[in-house]
């Protein structure tokens, strides 16, 4: 059984496959074309962190593809309320075909990947955020082509994303330059692992020197909103705006996870400018966990 936890869990060839086929099935449904492969099939979505783009996205993809989905937040479960993760990973699992799961612990994920009679897949830990990654890989590949030997800066905070990322830089083959402000780097333990693929910097204009994409998040992600004022001092020579991308490459992409503060850590001319590829960005989500799920649950 397959589970989709990191990237480094599937090959360089599957997740290209997996991406090739994001792409047919969003003109697929462009089309109008009906698509019931995963009729009678229901997946379980387990989140305790609020959601606007992984919930649609999920369920809007089980519909499409003529399944069923399954909200299940931490007031509707036993999980979080004494019963054992153990315990619900091997109920949950028994009844349904895949499990997402949106939580702020990441060993809570591998506790069900260990137990749950089902394909598990990350959909945000506090470690990573691997189905973002399809997407932006996706919209990358669209627009620009291969991202294979291009140069990609992340900005900002060493996160969650900012750990994906560096998987990513490693899964597709591309250089990362990361730039965050001293006391916000990455976790130590990413830094060892993909360190061949990485260069770490203090100053943004330093990292964006001719890259090929720029990409940043929040300063303050969810439940660090008491850090927000020392965030804001500490981030604020590192918003991407136009004078930051002026040091990247002419043809530059942008992209943002969302949701996005305009003013904080991207400006509303990037963001909303030509370069700016997050629109596309989000509504990928939907197709690449459509292709997602195809590959872990008919396989």
């Amino acid at each position: 059984m397959k589970h989709f936890i990191n990237l480094d869990d599937l090959s360089n060839n599957d997740l290209t496959q997996i991406i090739d086929q994001a792409i047919a099935l969003k003109k697929q449904h462009k089309s109008g074309a009906i698509n019931n492969t995963l009729e009678n099939k229901t997946l379980a979505m387990i989140f305790d962190k609020s959601s606007t783009r992984t919930r649609v996205s999920f369920e809007a993809g089980m519909a499409q593809l003529g399944g069923h989905a399954l909200f299940l937040s931490d007031r509707d479960i036993q999980l979080g309320r004494g019963e054992p993760i153990i315990d619900s990973a091997i109920v949950i699992g028994s009844m349904v075909d895949a499990i997402v799961m949106r939580v702020s612990s990441h060993e809570s994920i591998d506790t069900f990947s260990q137990n749950a009679n089902a394909p598990i897949i990350n959909a945000l830990s506090d470690e990573s955020h691997p189905c973002q990654l399809l997407a932006d890989m996706m919209t990358y590949k669209e627009h620009k082509g291969d991202i294979q030997g291009k140069t990609v800066a992340w900005i900002g905070d060493g996160n969650n994303m900012c750990h994906t990322y560096m998987q990513a830089a490693k899964a597709f083959g591309f250089k990362l330059n990361i730039a965050t402000p001293k006391n916000y780097q990455p976790d130590p333990v990413f830094v060892e692992k993909y360190a061949h693929y990485i260069h770490l910097f203090t100053n943004a204009q330093d990292a964006c020197q001719a890259v090929d994409l720029v990409v940043t998040d929040v300063w303050a992600s969810m439940g660090q909103e008491s850090e927000q004022n020392m965030r804001e001092i500490a981030f604020k020579d590192f918003q991407v705006n136009d004078k930051l991308l002026a040091h990247a490459k002419s043809d530059v992409a942008f992209m943002h996870c969302l949701p996005a503060h305009r003013g904080e850590e991207v400006s509303a001319s990037v963001i909303d400018g030509s370069q700016s590829l997050v629109w596309d960005e989000a509504e990928n989500r939907l197709h690449a966990q459509k292709a997602l799920l195809l590959y872990l649950i008919n396989t």
